[in-house]
């Protein structure tokens, strides 16, 4: 699509944007990014933080410099949140944030697990731990700082975005999707994702927030005997199912969205969408 616009893409990914993660968080190939323009890729190194407003800082200066020269943008990625922030226009400088509480929630996850966190944010904002992905520790950590500083308030009002937006959304019958999970594992493993993993171990603390990325775990137990090859593979693949199936709940609550079949050819009707809304964009 981005060719045939053409279009530059805006990577909504919470993960690549990290250097070195590469094959885990399967970004564009250097090859796929001489072709088309990518940005959200490769920003800052694996012990820098990096927050979902300094994502829309950057998605949002890549696409106004686009729309200043009347170009389109791609907006791709599986981080709902992130695409919310920017389509939807989510005010995050009021998401409230304090490091010194943020340090002493991330110290209680190491003594106590996600699972007491969760109890913990279920008792603290009911609202908020609904809408938080209760199984992934870096959602419960923010969230839990969130509910510590503000309480159980809805989240800020949307504030707009200041273009005009064509959502769509790619859906796979859940077989046909566990089965292509099943073989993307395959071939991050084959590709190298295991001496991808030990590298990043040997230069980075692998505690930091950037490797619950999945897959990298899976590679480290089994560099430390704890499972077999087949195991790490088995594991990534049904963590990576939870974790579609999961964004499928969240995705089905976002408006407006197209929804195209991913295994019928969507291009030629997702490229259909795309005329209709320009003409009525250019109208």
């Amino acid at each position: 699509m981005a060719r045939g616009i053409p279009a530059e893409i805006v990577s909504a990914d919470s993960r690549q944007v990290y250097r070195g993660l590469d094959i885990g968080t399967a970004k564009a190939s250097a090859e796929e990014r001489a072709r088309v323009v990518h940005h959200g890729i490769d920003l800052v190194d694996p012990d820098q933080p990096f927050t979902i407003a300094d994502f829309r800082t950057h998605a949002l200066e890549a696409l106004e410099a686009l729309g200043a020269r009347r170009g389109i943008g791609i907006l791709a990625g599986g981080t709902g949140f992130w695409l919310r922030a920017v389509m939807r226009g989510i005010d995050t400088d009021a998401l409230a944030f304090d490091p010194d509480v943020r340090a002493t929630i991330e110290a209680d996850l190491a003594r106590h697990g996600v699972a007491e966190l969760a109890r913990r944010l279920r008792n603290l904002a009911p609202r908020l731990a609904g809408r938080t992905d209760l199984k992934n520790p870096r959602r419960v950590v923010r969230a839990l700082e969130i509910a510590t500083l503000r309480g159980d308030a809805p989240l800020p009002e949307p504030v707009g975005y200041p273009a005009p937006v064509l959502g769509l959304q790619l859906i796979l019958d859940p077989e046909l999707q566990r089965l292509a999970i099943t073989n993307r594992a395959h071939a991050q493993f084959e590709a190298g994702l295991v001496e991808e993993a030990r590298a990043l171990r040997e230069h980075w603390d692998p505690a930091l927030p950037c490797f619950s990325a999945i897959g990298y775990r899976e590679s480290w137990a089994h560099l430390d005997g704890e499972i077999t090859l087949d195991e790490a593979i088995a594991q990534d693949a049904q963590h990576n199912i939870g974790f579609a199936r999961r964004q499928r709940s969240w995705f089905r609550g976002e408006p407006d969205l197209a929804v195209l079949d991913a295994a019928a050819n969507p291009l030629p009707r997702a490229a259909a969408a795309l005329d209709g809304w320009l003409t009525t964009v250019a109208h």
